[in-house]
């Protein structure tokens, strides 16, 4: 009744105090936010039944301050941060924090409930309190970003100017290839959009599905133009009318936003409310839904692809979390030591007070505070948290150790292992990969099931005591090991769709799919669509191909396109080879790209040798050794095999080539007599024109050898 109350006050008058009609263009109310501070998931069990996850260690910040620094960026001057799970200490972390400092510009109101079990109850919640008062941001405690969102705004405004009960969210989305390291798989959505106004006009999770289902009234909805988009990252930062919370009352049905946005679509006719979205090329937006987006945000808040977000910008303003920024991408907090012959690679964070041995390897890795780590260690994607001890001869990839984990001597950690809080391995033993150890017990999770979202701290006490009582498994964790190992089942077996989820990301039932697969349309008015399926190495030639097209419109000096084609390398995770192999085959291509698939030969040549001069120092920045310059001259063979009609204009190529300084004769000549494997390779070496660019290469080989006996 209350709620009902509240709802009729502000369906009357609208904002308390508001004036007349006359004055509605009066200036913006302060824009507020709704930041959810739990994601009422299990996807980082076990590791989150010790700390909630907006407190985990993202680049040794809490997630959760990411966020809020993202609002405060963006202009919001009032955030209501609601938490269920382990309350306490979130509010204990966010009243330490400079959020809730006197002086700072915004506001921070922390609102606990332990009857919170979606996002669904905290908007019901939202609208029983009538906290909004105009347009107000809807984002979760764990996205990342730096985007400005002015723009997204503002035509959020604008819509609802013209008609204030149509529009009743704005999703903000950025342009990103499918595969890309930012994309999560589980978000990846389809979206049917009409191109002038941007509203959504049919939207679907693709969740690994291979075939996918559009209704035909979404295309005689009377507009001109549609889009179809699968380019698309869910930024999960949404742009909310005060009528989002209200629908959410109404709609007790509707527990996540995918369900809100199902159900505008749907009864988009009978209730006459619509969804926008906003498109950016620019800026940085990702939330942190599983390990592996944990994996790729660390990565990218190394490489700066978030600035001003950057570990030695210390934006939380915490005593003693200082850290100087060196080259390569090397940060290095106050007080840490490092033993001779140590060697930080590349994209490193050292927390402050970390003290590290001799001859170790450390790379694409970020380690905590007051950290010891032994000599002769290897840590390669590596996400060590605060208080760990690390032994001598330990070796851990792309693996997760939480804080007060102790690695023993001789350990081995392989991809996607997770240790959690006070877990305790070794020594001399090998975690397969996947393998999850905690201090809880996975039965513990049956236990506590019904009690699974109950604050706070007394879930934690109450299973300690079951802790003890059960022995640990030498065979699993080793001689004087602590801790359980917990399997992928144990995590998540309610979500949806029959999705089986882990820590690192979804795994797809095999059911599922052949099932999605097999299925034939319900009718004949709808469509059926095939997701394209592409690897990185292919997702990756686009990228080369599409940042070469543009260095030619806008003039992008050598350096510049250099720095693009690395950044995409470490996205990626292309190797060096690889990169020279895919450049050459892309630059062999790109007059036929630019102009007709049926150049003349003669034509081909010299809009390629155009390309080839203007690019040169690009070229001579990848292949520096005599094995770049072979797989060079491989991958030009390789292309040129597939096209024999332009044979001839190969040895030009070639000629260009060394007349750059690209190729040198000794590699040249080295390429054409070794073995070949194929008959179409002999053949090409046949060719009259290539015989004859190799014999003047040997009289000039033969006429330098004997200046230099003279």
């Amino acid at each position: 009744m209350a709620s009902k109350g509240g709802k009729q006050s502000r369906s009357g008058s609208g904002i308390p105090g508001r004036k007349g009609a006359g004055e509605q263009d009066e200036e913006e109310p302060p824009l507020q936010a709704i930041l959810v501070a739990d994601s009422f998931d299990r996807r980082f069990f076990p590791v989150t039944k010790d700390q909630p996850r907006a407190l985990l260690q993202l680049g040794n910040v809490a997630m959760i301050d990411y966020t809020l620094e993202f609002l405060l960026s963006t202009g919001v001057q009032e955030v209501f941060v609601f938490c269920c799970r382990m309350a306490s200490k979130i509010k204990e972390h966010l009243l330490k924090s400079k959020w809730c400092r006197p002086n700072s510009p915004n506001t921070v109101h922390i609102i606990t409930s332990d009857l919170y079990r979606s996002l669904g109850d905290v908007l019901r919640d939202v609208d029983a309190k009538s906290l909004v008062r105009s347009d107000f941001l809807l984002v979760y405690g764990d996205v990342v970003s730096n985007m400005d969102i002015s723009q997204a705004l503002l035509e959020h405004r604008q819509r609802r100017k013209l008609d204030k009960n149509i529009s009743v969210m704005t999703m903000i989305f950025k342009e990103a290839t499918p595969g890309h390291k930012s994309r999560c798989e589980e978000d990846d959505v389809i979206v049917a959009m009409e191109s002038r106004s941007q509203r959504i006009l049919h939207y679907h999770k693709t969740q690994g599905l291979k075939r996918l289902q559009f209704p035909m009234n979404i295309f005689h909805c009377g507009s001109d133009e549609f889009e179809i988009r699968h380019d698309l990252l869910d930024c999960h930062i949404s742009v909310c009318s005060p009528q989002v919370a209200e629908l959410f009352t109404d709609n007790f049905d509707y527990q996540t936003r995918d369900d809100f946005v199902r159900g505008i679509l749907v009864n988009e006719e009978i209730l006459g409310n619509q969804i926008h979205m906003h498109v950016t090329k620019d800026g940085y937006g990702v939330r942190v839904c599983n390990l592996l987006m944990y994996d790729s945000v660390s990565s990218d808040l190394m490489k700066r692809w978030v600035y001003p977000l950057t570990p030695e910008a210390n934006f939380t303003d915490q005593e003693g979390q200082s850290c100087t920024y060196s080259r390569h991408n090397v940060y290095r907090g106050s007080g840490v030591s490092l033993g001779l012959g140590s060697q930080m690679e590349e994209n490193v964070l050292i927390g402050c007070d970390t003290s590290i041995g001799a001859d170790c390897c450390i790379s694409n890795s970020v380690i905590g505070n007051k950290c010891t780590i032994g000599d002769k260690v290897t840590l390669d994607h590596a996400y060590i948290w605060n208080d760990v001890h690390i032994a001598s001869n330990v070796v851990i990839r792309q693996s997760v150790v939480c804080d007060k984990a102790e690695v023993k001597e001789g350990v081995t950690l392989n991809k996607q292992c997770v240790l959690a809080y006070n877990v305790v391995i070794g020594p001399h033993i090998s975690l397969p990969e996947g393998t999850v150890v905690s201090m809880h017990h996975p039965s513990e999770d049956d236990e506590e099931d019904d009690d699974e979202f109950l604050s706070d701290d007394a879930a934690v006490g109450q299973s300690s005591d079951k802790t003890k009582q059960k022995v640990f498994n030498p065979v699993e964790v080793g001689a004087e090991g602590k801790g359980y190992i917990w399997k992928a089942g144990n995590l998540d077996d309610t979500e949806e769709e029959e999705l089986s989820q882990c820590l690192w990301g979804l795994v797809l039932n095999p059911a599922t799919e052949s099932e999605s697969e097999d299925s034939e349309p319900d009718g004949a008015d709808e469509l059926v669509m095939h997701s394209p399926e592409m690897t990185d190495d292919e997702v990756f030639q686009l990228e080369v191909l599409g940042t070469l097209q543009r260095g030619l419109e806008e003039n992008i000096s050598c350096d510049n396109l250099v720095l693009e084609i690395n950044s995409l390398k470490y996205a990626y995770n292309i190797s060096l080879k690889e990169v020279m192999q895919i450049l050459t085959r892309v630059v062999l291509d790109l007059p036929f790209q630019q102009h007709s698939p049926q150049l003349s030969p003669s034509r081909y040549v010299t809009l390629l040798l155009a390309l080839m001069q203007k690019w040169a120092p690009v070229f001579k920045n990848y292949v520096k050794r005599a094995q770049d310059q072979l797989d060079c001259l491989s991958a030009t063979e390789e292309y040129f095999l597939e096209r024999e009609g332009y044979w001839a204009t190969m040895v030009k190529v070639l000629m260009s080539m060394y007349d750059l300084d690209i190729l040198e004769e000794d590699m040249i000549l080295r390429w054409f007599s070794r073995g070949v494997t194929s008959d179409k390779s002999r053949q090409l070496r046949k060719n009259q024109g290539l015989q004859k660019f190799i014999q003047w290469l040997e009289t000039e080989e033969e006429e330098s050898s004997g200046e230099e006996g003279e």
